[in-house]
């Protein structure tokens, strides 16, 4: 027989399908020694489904939710509306109604008791326990470990009698489909059909003192600091935002922090039920809620619960009658792991993403391909992400001088970050010293090899054009025979040459000779800038000279999609039927239109030279252009809107013409100096190495791309053999496998389905994070900060990137298919990598989250001339779609106008 209910001393963490995820963990903790929960039960997802399931109309309005879209806010509140409306009409079938009656009975009554029936091991009630209980909703897709789903769902408080507790069982089961419920799970891609929901009916009480306990500091992520919300009455005041609370930090069984609030109001149980704002007597309202015995005591149970669940927790209690009640626990889900081992000793991570415009989580495919690549760099993974562990060249003197003289350049907050944490008293000393270094002469992929300066001065001095054509023409060498081999090959085969490919590129790419022609074109935009800063007080004179540079695939690129532009321009059957167009049949499709043909002839020339790239392409497992060409779309639809015909042709003029007379003008002003002759002699030099090398930094990555796409041509062979197979669904199913499972699947022609599910969910929970752009081995995340000193008051600070100031309305763009811009724009978004190249030709400016000076949006900004600001943490959040803004890419602010 069905359980439609069920008491708390049945319940164990086994039952998330049966009680959601609210009773899982109220049947844990009732069995948890030393923790008090007050006494209740679960009415059960079959009790759910065995109530809703009598009426034709629900699952098929349920099944219409899937057809909206996150942002129809209209369609999403009339479609909850008439389900709300279905379910808080239906009819409660007598066997459930009549279970639940008998777990409200009286003292003393059938199969009840106030700490019998509706109990647990460690229930029982408080001395000021009432008749009335809460009524809470409880979803099995509600605190979890990877989505807390936290107030998604009704609780009603304070409900007494069994026709009033069964009414609000039938609202929580209602408030599945609140609105909020529903554009949560359209967010988090979750089937509305496979969310089942239980309710809680839990014995009120009256507490002196009520709150929120967080065993991770929720400011700073400190897993070693217990935070702790106090106040009067009901913890629903706190819950709610109605009042402040008092706040208390414990560490170490030590309090840290006491901020004490004015708390005017209180949240009570009304006496013919549900609660009642009252006010606090004026003697009480400032007065520390809890004794500082309390506090000690609450921060201890907080650290039994979460031993117990293995994970940071997010707590209600109440406090009565020297007793403290544990009313919820739930993961802390925000929190972003920790890198590395836990060893018990101090280390310090650095996101590898913030260097690499790289901050989305990764495939576990895309992490082990890519640590293939970089070989003995010491990168530690975490919620999908690269990190580097820092603590063994702080912990050195050289190191850290090396450190010290690096990290602004690297990334500003996270130079502030870390020298914040050098700061503190002993902190040096505590930190491990074993370990690989990053910033290591032995290091390739740290890019400081002995030979790397040789070479440079070598470079400098020969001064030589032809230096980057020589270099690419072997890299293209390189990849015919690649190509040629991988076609002939299958099996264990193929994984031999990915692998020994991907490791020949790692060093390629940061082969001193190569890593050189870099570092000396960075060596002279910087020479340019700051001489003719100096001599003749110009302001990114490098900048503007670095319009006209040869050699850069990058910037080559985007000018190439303006002629994938004019080709569209000028047939309009292609132009109206461009965004219909599906990945899936894209060239068919366009074929079939009036001048299509021509249109896919170019863009398909396009995507041979550019069609590997994509956003976030160091994870092998993203879509190339070439496997999903409509997100070009809406880039080539904005070039037409917003640039004239034929526009490569002119900017590329205009851009020779201005740099060559912006020289001109330089070298006149600067032979009026004294010693001007020779001044301008060397300027005039390095202008010509700024043009011969300044190019080249774009290409280690593209080339680094063009070995992805042939090797993940040959990889995607692999997969749709253990499709034909049935040993895998579908063909992405692989991207949730290391390098060494897939090849070990391929071999053996079998793999565990379940991991590959565990794999998949785990990493859509890691993609909802932010990862941080320091964080301890306590999981502290440190912030850094910007000098304010100059900056208008209410501006936000970043990065300077491109010189020169603009004004124009902010687009708020977190992905290449989002980019529909107007003229005028400009864009606003996390990070740019080189796909963004095409969308920079259509803005007027460019604000970013993540990035640095040297980074790609930098690059790319000051060749097309756009002021940018990089770095401006929480750039996306701060500022509003469609805000009028000021990015003053100079001084590196943007104003809020």
């Amino acid at each position: 027989m069905t359980d439609y209910v069920v008491g708390f001393e049945q319940i164990d963490a086994t039952m998330l399908a049966t009680v959601g995820g609210k009773g899982a963990n109220l049947g844990e903790l009732s069995r948890l020694g030393g923790v008090r929960v007050p006494d209740g039960f679960c009415v059960t997802t079959d009790a759910y489904a065995e109530a809703t399931a009598g009426d034709p109309t629900l699952a098929d309005l349920v099944e219409g939710l899937s057809r909206l879209g996150v942002e129809d806010a209209a369609g999403i509140r009339e479609a909850g509306t008439r389900i709300r409306k279905v379910i808080e009409a239906v009819t409660i079938p007598t066997v459930i109604a009549d279970a639940i009656r008998a777990r409200l009975a009286p003292p003393g009554g059938t199969d009840s008791g106030k700490s019998g029936a509706t109990g647990g091991g460690n229930g029982g009630e408080p001395a000021d326990a009432t008749d009335a209980y809460a009524v809470r909703s409880s979803a099995t897709a509600e605190d979890l470990p990877t989505a807390s789903f936290a107030g998604q769902q009704d609780t009603y408080l304070n409900v007494s009698g069994a026709d009033a507790v069964l009414r609000d069982i039938r609202r929580c089961w209602a408030s599945l489909f609140t609105d909020r419920a529903i554009s949560y799970r359209l967010r988090h891609g979750i089937d509305h059909r496979t969310v089942r929901l239980a309710v809680v009916v839990q014995r009120m009480f009256l507490p002196e003192v009520a709150g929120i306990m967080f065993t991770a500091d929720p400011l700073s992520s400190d897993r070693r600091t217990v935070s702790i919300d106090a106040g009067f009455g009901l913890g629903e005041a706190l819950v709610s935002g109605l009042t402040n609370a008092d706040n208390y930090t414990v560490r170490e069984g030590r309090i840290t922090g006491r901020r004490i609030a004015d708390q005017a109001l209180a949240v009570s149980a009304a006496p013919d039920g549900g609660t009642v704002r009252e006010t606090v007597d004026p003697a009480r309202r400032d007065v520390q809620k809890l004794a500082d015995a309390d506090i000690l005591r609450l921060a201890g149970l907080g650290r039994t619960i979460e031993a117990h669940f293995g994970s940071p927790q997010d707590i209600e209690w109440a406090y009565a009658g020297g007793t403290f009640f544990v009313v919820q626990s739930r993961p802390i889900t925000t929190l972003f792991p920790i890198p590395g081992p836990g060893d018990n000793t101090n280390h310090l991570y650095m996101s590898f993403g913030h260097q690499q415009m790289m901050t989305d989580a990764m495939t576990p495919l895309g992490l082990s391909f890519f640590q293939l690549q970089m070989g003995n760099t010491p990168l530690v993974e975490a919620g999908g992400r690269f990190f580097i562990d820092m603590a063994p060249d702080l912990a050195s003197p050289v190191g850290r001088r090396i450190l010290k003289a690096s990290l602004h350049a690297i990334d500003p907050l996270i130079d502030s970050a870390v020298r914040g944490l050098l700061r503190r008293p002993g902190y040096v000393t505590k930190l491990a010293r074993g370990g690989p270094r990053f910033f290591s002469l032995t290091n390739n992929a740290g890019y400081f090899t002995w030979r790397l300066p040789v070479e440079a001065i070598r470079l400098y001095r020969r001064n030589d054009p032809g230096t980057i054509p020589r270099l690419t023409a072997g890299h293209e060498v390189t990849l015919d025979d690649l190509q040629r081999r991988l076609a002939d090959l299958s099996g264990d085969a193929v994984f031999d040459a990915v692998q020994t490919d991907v490791q020949r590129l790692g060093k390629e790419v940061t082969d001193a000779h190569s890593m050189a022609v870099v570092y000396v074109g960075m060596y002279a935009l910087s020479w340019v800038n700051r001489r003719m800063k100096r001599w003749l007080g110009v302001e990114a004179a490098g900048d503007a000279l670095s319009q006209s540079v040869g050699n850069d695939v990058t910037s080559t690129m985007g000018l190439a999609l303006l002629d994938v532009a004019d080709a569209v321009r000028s047939r309009p059957a292609v132009l109206a039927a461009l965004p219909q167009l599906t990945d899936a049949t894209f060239f068919e499709d366009l074929a079939a239109l009036d001048g299509g043909e021509e249109v896919g002839r170019v863009i398909r020339d396009f995507l041979t030279t550019y069609g590997m790239r994509c956003s976030g392409e160091i994870d092998i497992t993203r879509p190339r252009w070439s496997e999903a060409p409509s997100i070009l779309v809406p880039v080539i639809l904005s070039a037409i809107r917003n640039l004239e015909p034929d526009a490569r042709t002119i900017r590329v003029e205009r851009s020779r013409r201005e740099a060559e007379e912006l020289e001109q003008s330089l070298l006149d002003r600067l032979r009026t100096l004294r010693g001007g002759r020779r001044k301008a002699a060397r300027t005039a030099t390095m202008i010509s190495r700024l043009r011969n090398f300044a190019g080249y930094r774009e290409y280690p990555k593209y080339l680094m791309m063009r070995h992805y796409w042939v090797l993940k041509h040959a990889l995607t062979g692999e997969a749709a053999g253990l499709v034909a197979d049935a040993v895998v669904e579908r063909p992405d199913d692989v991207y949730f496998l290391t390098v060494e499972e897939f090849r070990e699947a391929v071999r053996t022609r079998r793999v565990d389905s379940g991991l590959i599910a565990r794999r998949r969910a785990e990493h859509q929970a890691w993609a909802r994070l932010t990862p941080p752009r320091v964080i301890t081995s306590d999981g502290e995340v440190p912030p850094g900060s910007y000098d304010h000193s100059a900056v208008p008051a209410g501006a936000l600070v970043g990065i300077a990137a491109s010189a020169g100031t603009v004004e124009g309305r902010a687009r708020i763009i977190r992905d290449l298919p989002e980019a529909h811009l107007e003229e005028g724009d400009i864009l606003v978004t996390t990070f740019t990598d080189p796909s963004w190249t095409p969308v920079f030709l259509s803005v007027k400016g460019v604000v970013t989250e993540v990035g640095g000076a040297g980074t790609h949006g930098a690059v790319v900004a000051r060749e097309y001339g756009l002021p940018a600001v990089v770095g401006v943490e929480g750039a996306t959040r701060l500022i509003s779609d469609g805000r009028r803004i000021r990015v003053n890419g100079t001084d590196g602010y943007v104003e809020l106008l």
